[in-house]
């Protein structure tokens, strides 16, 4: 079984580029079936999103995971679980399960955001920085 991070909760629907706050996650059997279909319970976390959604990636008890970028604390968290980590982008999820299912997706050997602090809309804006005059 793979897990695919989803905009959407359905085959057709985007891969969803943000693990932690990912919308769905898609849940696939071998052949690319879709088994079950998970609303992300850490989507509106204030803190800690990416690790509550990589605990309900290791209750699924998948083999690999999809999506587009993922933080340090959530790639360590499915690394622990033995969860293999593939990324990809602004594809449709059943091109994304072919795409791993015939080896092209490239494997995540680390994560490839840092982690969400600081990252927010105005985060640090106003302390003595000047916009353009």
């Amino acid at each position: 079984m793979i897990a695919i991070t989803s905009s959407g909760q359905n085959l057709k629907a985007n891969v969803d580029p943000r693990f932690g706050r990912s919308q769905h996650f898609l849940i696939l059997d071998e052949k690319g079936n879709l088994e079950e279909v998970i609303s992300n319970p850490g989507v509106g976390a204030r803190r800690g999103a990416g690790v509550q959604a990589a605990q309900t990636i290791a209750d699924q008890e998948v083999e690999a995971l999809i999506t587009g970028n993922i933080g340090p604390n959530a790639f360590s968290a499915l690394q622990t679980a033995g969860i293999d980590v593939f990324l990809t982008g602004g594809i449709a999820v059943e091109d994304a399960f072919e795409k791993w299912q015939a080896g092209n997706l490239s494997k995540a050997e680390s994560p490839t955001k840092p982690s969400g602090r600081g990252r927010g809309t105005g985060q640090g804006s106003g302390r003595g920085k000047r916009g353009p005059r």
